[in-house]
């Protein structure tokens, strides 16, 4: 195996081969938030915002991206997850929304980028429905919070 590059040995970009690799279980799980207005918060909360179910319709987003990191990542392997879910916690007392990507797959590639691709686009979903109220919200801290399986083993961010 040629090493964990994405240049061959003239420089080009390509593709690594994961080929000589062996197929684990991977899962992996990314989080992020949103900061919204008081406004937004209580529309998604309360279920009244005019886009309909903001939540709902991000969680099938999230999912959605996970499934599709490869057409937007250049040099990122297709792999074929075997479960994708997001989920978010309210902090009424920040007006903050937390977004979290979980998926696993078997395979010989490890599946962060798509928990990243997830958690971002859920988000970005939300503002998206909601930036009709107003575009004063914030995206931040999307983080992988924890991988499994692989060569390198278990990660758990601090």
């Amino acid at each position: 195996m040629s090493g964990l590059n994405h240049f061959d040995k003239a420089g080009k970009a390509n593709m690594i081969d994961v080929h000589e690799k062996q197929e684990t279980v991977r899962k992996a799980r990314a989080k992020g938030s949103i900061y919204v207005t008081q406004e937004i918060f209580d529309a998604i909360s309360e279920g009244t915002a005019e886009k309909g179910d903001v939540l709902g319709i991000a969680r099938v987003a999230g999912i959605m991206a996970t499934k599709k990191s490869p057409e937007l990542i250049p040099l990122c392997h297709p792999i074929a997850l075997a479960k994708s879910s997001v989920d978010f916690v309210l902090y009424p007392e920040e007006l903050r929304i937390e977004a979290e990507c979980k998926a696993s797959c078997v395979g010989r590639t490890g599946i962060e980028m798509e928990v990243l691709t997830g958690v971002t686009v859920a988000l970005l979903t939300i503002y998206d429905m909601c930036k009709g109220m107003s575009q004063k919200m914030r995206i931040t801290d999307v983080r992988l919070i924890e991988k499994e399986g692989g060569k390198s083993g278990h990660y758990l961010a601090e």
